[in-house]
């Protein structure tokens, strides 16, 4: 666990502690109610594994604090009435979730001590979110399957499990099975010896599945499934087998409960494929933790590859003996965890909210936020984006918030959990004036955002600044947001123009410069003076206008002076520039002070590059590519530069006229988007395979 996320929590008091204890049980309980027994979540799965997570690490602080009835404690929902009973020869018990790699060392250092052994072999395969069942064969033949229920009972529901093809109604050793010829001694063997043999599983349903159920539910006007694990779920517990049948589900084997001669896990799963059970391909035995988190790492980079969806990994001690000599803890194996993948929800506290000032004026409320992990990175901040959002959250100061991140989209509040208040939360209210100049802010009409229209505010001059100098605009090496603010606030920069007016010597006496250093800055500033005319039109932080829009600009009208003269009519021609873009377009370039910032630039020697004609390859003319998530074998500009040169075109959302969403690690809601209109998506190794 990191150092950052366990100090607010162990700076608690003890009664503090209790309190929250308290709270965070009454809102688990009541959400595993909604999600267990009525199939009915609120709340999504990373948000739910959040809040017991916080549960779990401050019961780990007040260890006098856990009670029996602690959802910690607890395995599962209790099971429905309509159902009969069925008591579990082994219990089905739940896992315990680790979310970091330091985590994962822990729990092996905590196996050392309950051990004498120091090294263990480990299995580790996907954690598929669906639905855990268990099916029992009597003499070969499958004679009862049940829902996993509260882990001591469960629900029979072996004629609906019967109608999913891939689980099998009679075990048998295959002729073409994949099994070494010690298996199928050890099998042949074993399996007349038993007369009752118990397989677990998972029940799942594939996502292209799920999302054709859907759309057939859509057109007949009925609810929509929130996700793939509610509908197995559901389909699972219908009375009528009819109705399951219907729907398209599917069985992977994960766990052989019978002994048939195994002496460890990664056995189990040849076996499993021996009797004729689906298993995942992937799994594998792992020397080490290295190699497990090689694995964890390795399939979550694939986690949008597979056609289900997975949350995580599991990973367990290989060896069977050793396994059940480490025995239970409270709800689950010492000996097994989940290594759930970077959430892209998590709940935090809101410490504060405070507002910022943007450098088209927009002043944008951000929460301040106790230190969380999500999506992998440690954040403490996060935008509520305006007064109308924060009102339709209902948050106050002092909430415990959910926060989403997804790819690279800058981390939001999403909800408030309103039954964890306590009374003493606080209101929020819009400031009237601009927290630096003091100027009336105002909102104008249709819009959401308050601005400050003072268009000498040190924050939007500053803000101006910090964009001007970026990687995307004028690339000015070793001018970061810090040197900027020392430049304006010693009165040697007012605007972007007079960079180029700096002189080693003025540099020199400022804080954390030296000659060198300081003839460095001058010399980045002054190799930034040609720049091509896409990047200078970023660069001139227009509202509106991104890098996409800036570069059909630049080549549709080729020069400076062009787009200068551009009516909005002629602008609107462009694609994607909309009558509110263009507007936007045309206002900045009527401004007396923007033509004379640009004068200004010129006489400073910026030279403004022409766009060079390329010759475009004619293989993705036409086709529009949107890009969400993160690449491995390459930046997102590159990319980008890849599927220009081709001759296809790029857009920042996606609608009905997107051919094509290029989808990797960590993908945002464009993803969802696509999916909900159809829009065909790659991974990685299909664009790449694309372009080629």
């Amino acid at each position: 666990m990191n150092k950052e996320e366990a100090k607010p929590a162990s700076a608690r008091s003890y009664g503090e502690a209790k309190k929250r204890i308290e709270k965070l049980r009454e809102v688990i309980n009541r959400q595993r109610y909604l999600y267990h027994v009525l199939d009915r979540p609120d709340i999504s799965d990373e948000v739910h594994d959040s809040l017991k997570h916080e549960l779990w690490q401050l019961e780990q602080q007040f260890p006098d604090l856990v009670t029996p009835d602690s959802p910690t404690q607890r395995i599962g929902g209790e099971p429905l009435d309509k159902f009969k009973k069925v008591s579990h020869r082994v219990p089905m018990l739940s896992i315990e979730d680790i979310f970091a790699e330091e985590e994962l060392r822990d729990w092996e250092e905590y196996l050392k001590r309950l051990s004498a052994q120091k090294q263990f072999g480990y299995f580790a395969e996907l954690k598929i979110d669906g639905f855990a069942v268990s099916l029992v064969y009597r003499d070969g033949v499958f004679v009862r399957g049940a829902t996993r229920g509260n882990g001591q009972i469960g629900e029979d529901v072996t004629q609906n499990l019967k109608t999913i093809e891939s689980i099998p109604l009679k075990v048998g050793l295959g002729e073409d099975g994949p099994s070494p010829g010690w298996a199928r001694t050890v099998l042949a063997q074993s399996v007349l010896a038993q007369s009752e043999v118990e397989v677990r599983g998972e029940v799942y349903m594939e996502k292209k599945a799920f999302e054709r159920f859907n759309e057939e539910r859509k057109k007949r006007g009925e609810e929509l499934f929130a996700n793939p694990r509610n509908l197995a779920a559901g389909s699972i517990r219908q009375l009528d087998p009819k109705l399951t049948a219907s729907r398209p589900l599917k069985f992977m084997a994960y766990d052989l409960v019978t002994a048939l001669g195994q002496t460890r896990h990664s056995e189990e799963h040849t076996i499993l494929r021996s009797l004729g059970f689906k298993t995942d391909e992937t799994a594998k035995r792992c020397e080490n933790l290295t190699e497990v988190v090689s694995y964890w790492k390795e399939m979550g980079q694939r986690r949008e590859q597979f056609p289900f969806h997975i949350d995580g990994i599991v990973t367990q001690v290989d060896n069977n003996v050793l396994f059940e000599k480490f025995g239970v803890a409270g709800k689950g194996y010492r000996a097994m965890r989940a290594l759930k993948f970077a959430g892209k929800q998590a709940t935090t506290k809101l410490l504060d909210i405070q507002v910022q000032v943007g450098r088209t004026g927009a002043i944008t409320p951000v929460a301040i936020l106790q230190p969380v992990r999500v999506a992998g990175v440690l954040i403490s901040r996060a935008t509520l984006h305006n007064e109308d959002e924060i009102e339709r959250l209902s948050v106050k100061i002092g909430d415990t918030v959910v926060v989403e991140r997804a790819g690279d989209v800058i981390p939001a509040v999403v909800r408030i959990i309103e039954d964890l208040r306590t009374g003493s939360e606080r209101a929020f209210r819009m400031p009237a004036n601009c927290p630096m100049c003091k100027s009336r802010l105002i909102r104008p009409e249709g819009e959401a955002i308050r601005r400050c229209p003072n268009i000498n505010c040190m924050a939007k001059r500053r803000e101006c600044l910090y964009h001007f100098v970026s990687k995307k605009a004028f690339d000015i090496g070793g001018l970061g947001p810090r040197i900027a603010d020392q430049l304006m606030e010693q009165g040697l920069v007012q605007d972007a123009a007079d960079l180029f007016e700096l002189t080693d010597g003025d540099l020199v006496p400022l804080e954390r410069f030296a000659d060198k250093s300081a003839a460095n800055l001058v010399e980045a500033i002054q190799r930034s003076k040609r720049i091509p005319l896409a990047r200078f039109i970023y660069a001139l932080g227009i509202r509106h206008v991104g890098e996409e829009i800036a570069a059909d600009l630049a080549e549709h009208w080729e020069s400076l002076g062009k787009l200068q003269r551009a009516s909005k009519e002629e602008l609107e021609q462009v694609r994607d520039v909309g009558s509110v873009v263009a507007k936007s377009i045309g206002d900045w370039f009527a401004q007396k002070e923007n033509r004379e910032f640009i004068e200004r630039l010129q006489k400073a020697g910026v030279v403004v590059e022409r766009e060079k004609r390329k010759e475009k390859s004619e293989k993705l003319r036409a086709k529009t590519f949107v890009l969400t998530g993160t690449l491995d074998s390459m930046t997102r500009d590159e990319a980008k530069a890849k599927i220009r040169a081709f001759g296809g075109e790029l857009s920042e959302s996606v609608s009905q006229k997107t051919d094509y969403v290029v989808a990797g690690g960590n993908p945002g809601s464009k993803l969802t988007r696509a999916r909900e209109l159809g829009v065909q998506v790659l991974g990685e190794k299909e664009f790449l395979k694309l372009i080629d």
